[in-house]
């Protein structure tokens, strides 16, 4: 007859403790698995590549200090890479949640995006400030959720607006002010004009001249704060052609960035290279 087992309660608590440390990882497993569900669902409804860039504001870093998160450059080379493994003639679906970011990181995605020769669409669910605006700006279509909101691209110099520096400095003689200042005003100047002319550049074509123009300079010229919210009312009013046709499979997806116990990756997409096929003037998708 086999001997009973002997469980104790030292046995049952570190079973506990196993079973407690696992249920975090197996949690995550089963969130990352639903979202590259949700967007093979997508891809294969909408024909196009699906590429997420997400960021969680409230991500809780180490012993529980808060760490936001941004565009970076580890971001762009991402994007850039599922970009590259995409068919020129393949649609994609880029969908932004994110506080913004590294002008020269979001630059980079927003003029590969606008280079490309197939159509793109940029997703809002939420909010797309800043560095996020930049890339929608850069997309053929922009489509926002009702409630969700754009911001505008004024460059930050350090920690303060460029755009706040060069009337600090104007308020005041220039014996007054320390070089360090004046060097400050000097790069808050020279970040203006960069990223006005990048913005009329990326809406150059989807706009006329003039609409594009008047765009680049609200949008960069620091009359808002830089937090400040473009519902889709208002970027409708201000001229950009956006529409609020949002997929529900995006809602969806936004349901699985949950508040993250570890650190969830930025940018997502389903692996392999999205081809165009077409015969007649027919395109055909394949993955």
């Amino acid at each position: 007859m086999a001997a009973a087992l002997n469980i104790g309660p030292m046995d049952v608590f570190w079973v506990f403790l196993m079973l407690t440390g696992l249920q975090p990882i197996a949690k995550q497993r089963w969130m990352e698995a639903s979202r590259r569900i949700l967007i093979a669902r997508l891809e294969r409804r909408r024909k196009s590549r699906v590429i997420l860039l997400a960021h969680r504001q409230e991500t809780m870093g180490f012993l529980g200090f808060p760490m936001v998160r941004y565009i970076d450059v580890n971001d762009s080379e991402e994007v850039l890479r599922a970009i590259h493994l995409t068919d020129p003639n393949v649609p994609i679906d880029i969908v932004l949640h994110t506080p913004g970011g590294l002008v020269l990181a979001a630059t980079q995605i927003a003029t590969a995006i606008n280079r490309r020769k197939g159509k793109v669409t940029a997703f809002v669910p939420h909010y797309a400030m800043s560095g996020g605006t930049l890339i929608a700006l850069a997309a053929d279509e922009i489509v926002m959720s009702d409630h969700a909101v754009l911001g505008p691209v004024d460059p930050q110099v350090g920690q303060y607006a460029a755009a706040s520096v060069l009337k600090a400095v104007e308020q005041k003689s220039k014996d007054r002010i320390h070089d360090e200042i004046l060097i400050l005003a000097d790069e808050a100047g020279k970040a203006i004009h960069q990223v006005h002319d990048t913005v009329r550049e990326l809406l150059s074509g989807k706009y006329p001249e003039r609409v594009a123009s008047n765009l680049a300079t609200m949008l960069s010229e620091g009359r808002w704060t830089h937090d400040f919210p473009i519902t889709i009312d208002y970027a409708k009013e201000l001229g950009l052609h956006v529409s609020s046709e949002m997929p529900s499979e995006i809602l969806d997806l936004m349901t699985r960035y949950p508040q993250p116990v570890r650190s969830l990756p930025t940018v997502e997409y389903l692996p392999g290279r999205r081809v165009a096929e077409g015969a007649g003037g027919e395109t055909t998708w394949r993955a």
